[in-house]
């Protein structure tokens, strides 16, 4: 471990950099401080100005509607007393003194009033009781004989509203109802502003008529006003403009500021009773109080924050000056081996690629092959051991002027100063070779390698890697394991046309670009047409005739086989439902399925609706599973328990391409498959013995399980005798038949079932 520490420490360059000035950074919070707390306040005016405009409005909307309700209800009092006069009256013309006493006693006690009195024109004075009546009240109902309502405030504390009574355009006598005083101060009490506000009622000379208390506050309302200063001569203005809008019946509002140095806000509102005058006066801040301490309290606890980030900033910054160093390590080093990380690796590969001349360096991607079976057979120490003598090596192999690094998990990349590729893979040989020269592995590592010679040493450092990585991931890396492919334009060219052929896979099945094709298998018995493959073919308006060699293992790799899949599935389904809908001769058609199928284990769910969904019998519709599928260990129990599921569901089974692979004899024993179809390789070579005797025990093996034989590739007349002897149950290939469409096929079978 020691050497490979010392050797990565010797490779290792650090990318450089500047540290920053923090007196700068906290000169520029500074006055960012300034211009928050500038804004704050220029904000918090603003809207307190808003807040006060809109305190005047609300006091005025306040006052409006106290006034009109205290006009109401004394414009109610008069009418009350009015229709009580009129009844009143109407009992004095038929003498009923006693019924006069009751009447006025009794409606009374229902208006509220203490005591009602009638005058009548001879002087005579009717009352709801015995009390002794007051001169004042006698004065004031001789008064109203004279015309007009009115109103008095007597001595002992109570008001008399008073209302002449009329008949035919004249007055007959006068009504009178008195209240005590604070009926009236009850009446203009305020209920709003929280309990904050005043009210009383003026003359239009600004006497004071009735307070909400026996105070009076308002009675010397001029020394509450402040008599000096600015504020002081516009308060007197204000007054002014307010005496004339009293005389005029207007209503208005204004704000001043008190002795008390309190802000206060004062609306008045004309009455129309009695020529009296509504006075409101409120707090300023009742509605802006709790905004403004809000405001306050955000502008401590913004600037307090700003202040206090500044200081954490100030140390952070006074920290990192201290430990510059050891941040770059952090940022530039991989933790697990100790070598430049993948950024380190960027920004290093940019200084060294200015100025150079193009081709002058090559950048390589190595990736261990299978690492997670290192893992997961071994344990994680021993593949972090591999890991870091791996990048030992590395970085020992290279010099000066080129780099290595780790990039993520198992992958590192190197830039090296080669721009011959056979140099550039025998250095990177001799590097793998060293790598599993050592007892510290668990297991000897393949190494996939791809490698990119930089012709553009402007290009960004992310689309080199890249293209590196396409390099190292090209099906040429699995084909020549343990040698360096490089990036080229027909890796490009390639994964363009992947691009292009994704981007027309969906359009293209909408618009049935892809199109079923049938290859007939003739029965060597009848030398009649038994049935036939269903095979894809994908023809594009544009691009005319895609080749299933240029899609096929594009659409495995994907996962869009699947759906290709289920739309040949159903093009087999709508051509056996026409030939029995026809009455023409109906033959079984095998359709392939894809090992992508099986990663679900309701796989067969959607063929099956599909083949419900056309009325197909099940035997009429065979899967062909190609033999690949079989060799991967996760899923051979999955296969075994899918073909079961198929056999319930009704449909057929076969096993295509048998001998392309690795397959045993003992394969056939251990799938239950209705059909053994055997891959063109068997007859190559049909004339050695080898081969002969091969193809006759894979034919008599597959009579003895029950499953049928078919021979695909078939070309020449004496594979077809040799077949025929050996008793082979069915031929595929061309023979016959080419692939055809549906209806070239139809055709095809008729004339061939003619001529046999």
């Amino acid at each position: 471990m020691g050497k490979t520490t010392k050797g990565v420490k010797e490779a290792i360059q650090i990318p450089g950099g500047k540290p920053f000035h923090y007196k700068g950074v906290l000169t520029a919070l500074f006055v960012l401080i300034v211009i928050v707390s500038s804004v704050m306040i220029w904000n918090a005016a603003r809207l307190k100005q808003a807040i006060d405009l809109r305190t005047r409005i609300y006091a005025e909307d306040v006052s409006l509607q106290l006034s009109r309700d205290i006009d109401y209800r004394l414009q109610k009092n008069v009418m009350d007393l009015q229709l009580l006069g009129d009844g009143v009256l109407q009992l004095t013309k038929i003498g009923a003194a006693g019924d006069i006493q009751e009447v006025l006693s009794r409606r009374g006690e229902l208006l509220h009033f203490n005591d009602l009195f009638f005058l009548q024109l001879d002087g005579t004075l009717l009352t709801a009781g015995s009390r002794e009546v007051d001169g004042d009240i006698l004065e004031a109902m001789q008064t109203v004989l004279n015309g007009g309502d009115g109103v008095t405030f007597l001595n002992q504390g109570g008001i008399l509203y008073t209302t002449p009574v009329f008949e035919g355009g004249e007055v007959r006598g006068v009504i009178a109802g008195e209240r005590n005083k604070e009926n009236m101060q009850k009446l203009i009490r305020l209920e709003s502003f929280s309990g904050k506000g005043l009210t009383c009622i003026v003359d239009s000379n600004g006497d004071v008529v009735i307070s909400p208390t026996n105070l009076d506050p308002f009675l010397h309302l001029e020394d509450v006003f402040m008599d000096e200063g600015e504020d002081s001569r516009q308060t007197v203005q204000d007054i002014r403009r307010m005496q004339e809008d009293m005389k005029a019946k207007k209503s208005g509002s204004f704000a001043f500021t008190a002795v008390d140095k309190s802000e206060l806000t004062l609306a008045y509102n004309p009455l129309d009773s009695y020529d009296w005058v509504l006075l409101t006066l409120i707090p300023s801040d009742l509605i802006s109080q709790q905004t403004d301490l809000y405001i306050s309290q955000s502008f401590f606890i913004i600037n307090g924050m700003i202040f206090l980030f500044a200081l954490i900033l100030f140390v952070l910054f006074r920290t990192y000056r201290e430990h510059f160093g050891q941040m770059k390590r952090l940022a530039f080093v991989d933790r697990l081996t100790g070598a430049m990380n993948n950024t380190a690796f960027q920004i290093r590969c940019r200084e060294l690629l200015e100025g150079a001349p193009p081709g002058s360096y090559t950048v390589v991607l190595l990736n261990i092959k299978n690492f997670k079976l290192i893992n997961e057979e071994f344990d994680t120490a021993a593949g972090d051991t591999a890991l870091r003598r791996v990048m030992e090596v590395l970085c020992r192999r290279i010099r000066p002027e080129e780099i290595a690094a780790r990039a993520d998990s198992d992958n590192f990349f190197l830039c090296l100063k080669e721009s011959d590729p056979e140099t550039t893979r025998r250095r990177l040989g001799e590097m793998v070779d060293e790598i599993n020269d050592t007892r510290e592995l668990a297991h000897p590592l393949t190494i996939q390698q791809g490698a990119y010679l930089i012709e553009d040493p402007t290009l960004d450092i992310t689309i080199v890697q890249d293209r590196a990585k396409t390099a190292c991931r090209d099906e040429r890396s699995t084909l020549r394991e343990g040698q360096c492919v490089f990036y080229d334009m027909a890796v490009t060219q390639q994964l363009k046309k992947e691009w292009e052929l994704n981007e027309l896979f969906e359009s293209s099945l909408k618009k049935g670009d892809f199109q079923l094709y049938l290859q007939p298998k003739v029965s060597l018995g009848s030398r009649q047409v038994a049935g036939a493959e269903a095979l894809v073919r994908w023809i594009h308006p544009e691009k005319g005739m895609i080749y299933p060699s240029d899609f096929i293992p594009l659409f495995e790799k994907n996962g869009k086989i699947c759906q290709l899949d289920l739309y040949i599935f159903e093009e087999a389904c709508k051509t056996i439902r026409k030939w029995i809908d026809n009455g023409e001769p109906v033959l079984t058609i095998s359709v392939n399925l894809s090992r992508r199928h099986f990663q679900g284990e309701d796989c067969l769910n959607a063929f099956y609706a599909i083949a419900r969904q056309y009325r197909i019998p099940r035997d009429l519709l065979e899967m062909e599973l190609t033999e690949s599928i079989f060799f991967d260990d996760s899923t051979i129990e999955i296969v075994k328990g899918q073909i079961h599921r198929m056999h319930e569901m009704g449909f057929r089974c076969s096993l295509d391409d048998f001998g392309s692979g690795y397959s045993s004899l003992g394969m056939m024993m251990e799938f239950d498959v209705d059909v053994i179809k055997m891959d063109r390789r068997f007859f190559l070579d049909i004339d050695a013995p080898k081969a002969r005797k091969l193809i006759v025990s894979i034919v008599r093996l597959a009579k003895e399980i029950g499953a049928q034989t078919v021979a695909e590739g078939i070309e020449a007349e004496d594979q077809v005798s040799f077949l025929a002897g050996i008793g082979c149950d069915m031929i595929q290939g061309y023979v016959f038949s080419k692939p055809r469409p549906v209806s070239e096929f139809e055709q095809w079978a008729r004339e061939f079932s003619a001529a046999q």
